[in-house]
């Protein structure tokens, strides 16, 4: 079992691909005081999400004309150590559960990681999973 797994919703959107694109939607979350727990943005311009209020972010970024993908996905946070994401990763295969995409940051000076998990099933994962 992932002693720090979570279910949480991310939102998944296209941004233009213009200088300050993602600096303004960034401003918007924070003008309406949404943190923001994880993200990704690939060469495509598809960012991926996690917000700490999704419904009020996935509301806020439809008004300006975003078109958002809402999925759950499994946050995870392991120990900031060698081997501790191929353990994580390892529970998951043992569950037979399929990693779609995942994405992940750290501080070098703290003791956890943050992992986003985008798997076919969440609910079904963390179940298999031991959650």
């Amino acid at each position: 079992m992932l002693p720090g797994m979570a279910i949480r919703t991310e939102l998944t959107l296209r941004l233009e691909n213009s200088p300050g694109a993602l600096a303004r939607l960034c401003q918007a979350l924070r003008d309406e005081k949404v943190n923001v727990l994880a993200l990704g943005l690939d060469a495509s311009g598809v960012l991926h999400l996690v917000p700490d209020n999704p419904v009020h972010a996935a509301g806020l970024l439809r008004g300006r004309d975003y078109a958002v993908d809402e999925r759950d996905v499994l946050y995870v946070t392991v120990p900031n150590v060698p081997g501790a994401l191929a353990s994580a990763t390892r529970l998951l295969s043992a569950a037979a559960v399929n990693i779609d995409y995942a994405f992940a940051s750290a501080l070098a000076d703290h003791d956890m990681t943050a992992v986003v998990v985008a798997v076919d099933d969440a609910q079904r994962a963390s179940t298999a999973a031991g959650m």
